[in-house]
């Protein structure tokens, strides 16, 4: 049971200001240290005082008017009514009071409680305008911030990352997982939210990667913070900033390296396969020499009848074929040496068919192991175009190897490629087709070769030296399937003068 002692500590120890009046004369018998403290009085100061000496001048809070109220009290056993204190500096506080009627020992009271409503309603507009700043920070502010819970689901964001997760509201944004929308990252590899989440820092550096339907994707970069618990469910704060250009222009100066790094490579091959070449000749020309001197050797032997018969007829098939191929690798390396001699880069006029009939021995030699039948769909009359002789036709080889490799994936009866030439308009034209799995990209511009044995950027490379010779490069589906890679140079009055293509270089198949 509780004494009295204990009724005055409990009203000692409320925050709430408690005056007590003596029923009949009105009189203050007592005050909590609430009280004293906002009428700024001690307890020997309050007790002498009278209502209008604690209570604002004005008319409406008249003893006369304070001392009804407090009868009211005693008479119907509570009363309420908004009443205006004055505090010993002359504060004038606006309150809500309460005067209830209670039965002490000693006879009636009336104790009243003053609610202090100004101190109210500063915390009220306080909260409204707290309110009001976080919503014009959610609503029009430029920060990408997510609040998740500890499954990694959004509870709320800013208006500026719905934008980037590409809703039009919050409606049904809680309980949606942010990898749903979103690849986390984590020192620039994908991560799991739940290895995020368990990390034992309580910052945690992230970044997010969001797939744009029609354009690049963009690129977030910022931190994970765990928040105070206050509760058993955990919860985290993700602030995030928009880092896709930097992202992109360091993806452009990479792939700017790779290409210069290409052409580095390009020039060395072009050096060790003219010593090639050079060292060669030599080796194949002696060979030739004595097949020759064997051949007429043999033949004396079959006029004296010294060779005859089916030995006869064997060695001389094998002179003949071993002859036929010496023949081809010379003229392999011969091409090769042309190809690769014309070190200057001088613009020149040459026939588009020129060119194919150079690169067609290079272009067989990578078909015929992968079973990649050569289709020729040459025009019936030169087309010159004004061009590098040599890196367009470094183009030509880097457009059909790209369709051979991939023609050597697919079934052997559709191993099959067309080269074509053709003049349209003021252009002379060049298109490689294949029935392979075609693009998702622009691949001389964004990508280089995903194959495991790739040289690194022929495509991209290929773009570079057709835009510089003011061409243009292309790649297109293909009617049924595969893909069509093109490039066109601007045309030339003068007819060029050059070499046919060779082994019957016109449309066939």
């Amino acid at each position: 049971m509780l004494g009295n002692s204990d009724f005055i500590a409990l009203m000692n120890a409320s925050e709430v200001c408690t005056l007590l009046h003596d029923a009949q004369t009105k009189q203050i018998l007592w005050a909590n240290p609430a009280a004293c403290a906002m009428l700024e009085f001690s307890l020997d100061e309050i007790l002498p005082l009278r209502a209008n000496h604690i209570s604002s001048a004005a008319q409406q809070y008249d003893r006369i008017v304070a001392r009804a109220w407090l009868q009211e009290a005693v008479d119907k056993g509570a009363s309420r009514v908004e009443w205006h204190l004055r505090s010993k500096s002359g504060r004038l506080i606006p309150t809500e009071a309460v005067a209830v009627r209670v039965e002490l020992t000693g006879g009636l009271a009336v104790m009243v409680q003053y609610r202090d409503i100004e101190r109210e309603r500063q915390s009220e507009a306080d909260q409204r305008l707290a309110e009001s700043y976080v919503e014009t920070l959610t609503r029009h502010t430029s920060t990408v911030a997510f609040m998740l819970n500890s499954a990694g689901e959004i509870l709320s964001a800013t208006d500026t990352a719905l934008g980037y997760l590409g809703l039009t509201g919050s409606a049904g944004l809680p309980g949606r997982p942010l990898t749903s929308c979103a690849e986390l990252r984590v020192r620039g590899k994908p991560a799991f939210w739940s290895d995020v989440a368990a990390d034992t820092d309580a910052i945690v550096p992230v970044g997010l990667q969001i797939r744009q339907p029609d354009s690049h994707p963009v690129w977030l970069e910022g931190s994970l913070e765990r928040l105070p618990a206050r509760q058993a469910d955990a919860s985290y704060m993700m602030i995030m900033h928009d880092v896709s250009d930097r992202v992109r222009g360091d993806a452009l100066r990479e792939l700017e390296q790779r290409r210069e790094n290409y052409l580095a490579r390009y020039n060395a091959m072009g050096d060790m396969a003219m010593a090639i070449a050079h060292e060669l000749g030599q080796p194949l020309a002696a060979a030739g020499n004595f097949l020759a001197g064997i051949r007429a050797h043999a033949g004396a032997l079959a006029a004296n009848g010294r060779l005859a018969g089916e030995v006869g007829r064997q060695l001389e098939y094998g002179l003949e074929s071993a002859g036929r191929q010496i023949e081809r690798a010379a003229t392999i390396v011969n091409t090769m040496r042309a190809f690769v001699g014309h070190l200057e880069h001088v613009e020149q006029v040459v026939d588009l068919n020129d060119i194919i009939g150079e690169c067609l021995p290079f272009i067989r030699l990578r078909a015929e192991p992968a079973g990649v039948e050569v289709e020729l769909g040459l025009a019936d009359h030169p087309v010159p175009v004004r061009c590098e002789r040599v890196l367009t036709g470094q183009v030509v080889l880097n457009l059909c190897f790209n369709a051979i490799d991939e023609m050597a994936e697919c079934a052997v009866s559709t191993r099959r490629i067309r080269l074509s030439t053709c003049d349209r308009g003021d252009e002379g034209v060049c298109t490689v087709a294949d029935r392979g799995r075609g693009f998702r990209r622009d691949p001389f511009t964004e990508s280089f070769t995903e194959k495991a044995h790739g040289s690194g950027i022929g495509l991209a490379l290929s773009h570079r030296i057709i835009t510089r010779q003011h061409g243009k490069i292309w790649s297109e589906p293909r009617d049924g399937g595969g893909s069509t890679l093109g490039f066109a140079l601007p045309l030339s009055s003068t007819q060029a003068t050059g070499r046919r293509p060779p082994e019957g270089g016109r449309a066939h198949g």
